[in-house]
């Protein structure tokens, strides 16, 4: 026969509170990284690695993120993750490249090598809805919003961060992303798309399987993630206006009375810059955008002003033309941006000291950068993952090397090229500074 204690009522009310607290789930991040090149010596690290760091219980998310060196074994990934390691939900994808905190606690990037890296979310108060969405067959971009939701199969209510990773087969990607846009306007996103290799299966991990179209989780509730886009350049010469332009071809640039092709303007601006700059002209010259079609008024914001930078990815010496990768409308603003590792270092650095004094402390931060940086640009391993570090003492960083970064600039969603794409997990509050809504 069962017997019942209970405690006396004085008790009961100075205990009662404590217990309560204690059963309390605790926002969590542990995280592992390995590069063993076999792959279950890699998992077995992995398994290891987050039981000494204090692993316990199953996690909300587990974020998981290979390099492509392990692409012929990737079916069995995800099956011998989930049999050593307990999470509810999983999604992650293979890259060119990998970011993970190592035991010791210290941020690097894979480059080049085998890498997995692993990442357990405890996010109590957040509810997470992971979708798969198969490539072609998108909705209409002209039709209802609804028709994307019933889609991807996630509601929208209050959901304020979302988690995307595309393989690099899925079509008609830019309109996939204009699309979730168009139907969860209120969540950040940030992701990218995965690496490409030459297996018969997809690039992207969700639950036990791997797959092809994209892949992402919708989030709501007491966490989310605050986007911070690198994009890595500079600007050099005056801002221009669009006065003549075809689709993704510009012909004609105007500087207040000044007119002329963009060539022409670009030969001025070379006249002003230093030799070492003239050289990066040569092969590291952007054109930014900006975000807003026509010029500033005095009531726009900061944000109103943010260039989109897009390549340059051609030239008409007969016309002077010059064709981008983006269209552009007539009354747009656009700048020349050149791009090298002191213009990276320069403008991240100010992108992570800004988020620190939002949010000092995050709860993990998440990284998706382009194969064109890393040792590429910065001449030495870590480089972004150490501008990270230098703001945030101990947070873990975990994410890939893409072949495109997903990431928000001006309030729209994009796909970048050459970018460091962060995604800042922290609670969902406002900020000290800001008044409650």
């Amino acid at each position: 026969m069962a017997r019942t204690f209970r405690l006396p009522h004085s008790l009961q009310s100075r205990i009662g509170p404590l217990l309560r607290r204690r059963s309390r789930r605790q926002a969590r991040c542990c995280t592992a990284l390995s590069n063993q090149p076999a792959l279950e010596a890699a998992v077995a690290d992995l398994s290891r690695q987050l039981r000494a760091g204090g692993q316990s219980g199953s996690a909300d998310l587990a974020l998981v993120f290979c390099s492509t060196a392990y692409a012929t074994d990737l079916q069995r990934l995800l099956p011998l993750l989930r049999e050593a390691i307990p999470s509810r939900h999983w999604i992650g994808c293979a890259g060119g490249g990998v970011v993970g905190t190592d035991a010791q606690g210290q941020p690097h990037e894979l480059e080049h090598q085998p890498g997995i890296s692993v990442s357990l979310l405890q996010l109590p108060g957040s509810e997470l809805q992971l979708f798969h969405l198969e490539a072609g067959g998108l909705p209409d971009l002209d039709g209802p919003s609804q028709q994307w939701i019933d889609w991807v199969g996630a509601q929208p209510d209050e959901a304020h961060s979302m988690l995307l990773f595309i393989d690099p087969g899925c079509p008609a990607i830019n309109d996939l992303i204009s699309g979730l846009d168009y139907a969860y306007p209120q969540a950040a996103k940030v992701g990218g798309i995965a690496g490409q290799h030459n297996a018969s299966h997809g690039s992207l991990l969700l639950d036990d399987q791997v797959v092809e179209g994209a892949v992402g989780c919708l989030i709501s509730g007491a966490w989310r993630i605050d986007p911070v886009v690198a994009q890595g350049c500079r600007p050099i010469g005056p801002v221009f206006e669009v006065e003549k332009a075809e689709r993704n071809v510009v012909q004609r640039l105007s500087d207040g009375d000044h007119q002329g092709t963009p060539v022409a303007c670009l030969q001025a601006i070379l006249e002003q810059l230093n030799p070492e700059e003239r050289e990066l002209v040569r092969h590291s010259l952007f054109l930014g955008v900006a975000k807003s079609s026509f010029q500033l008024s005095s009531s726009d914001t900061p944000d109103d002003a943010a260039f989109l930078v897009r390549n340059l990815i051609g030239v008409d010496p007969r016309t002077g033309s010059v064709a981008v990768g983006e269209r552009l409308r007539v009354g747009q603003r656009v700048q020349f941006q050149l791009r090298d590792a002191n213009a990276s270092r320069q403008e991240q650095r100010q992108l992570l000291s800004s988020q620190r004094r939002r949010q000092p402390e995050p709860l993990a931060a998440l990284l998706f950068a382009c194969l064109g940086r890393g040792e590429g640009l910065y001449g030495q391993p870590d480089g972004d993952v150490s501008a990270c570090r230098e703001q945030f003492d101990h947070v873990p960083v975990a994410g890939a090397f893409c072949n495109g970064e997903i990431g928000p600039v001006a309030g729209a969603t994009h796909l970048h090229g050459y970018t460091a794409s962060w995604g800042f997990l922290v609670p969902n509050h406002p900020p000290a500074d800001s008044p409650a809504s």
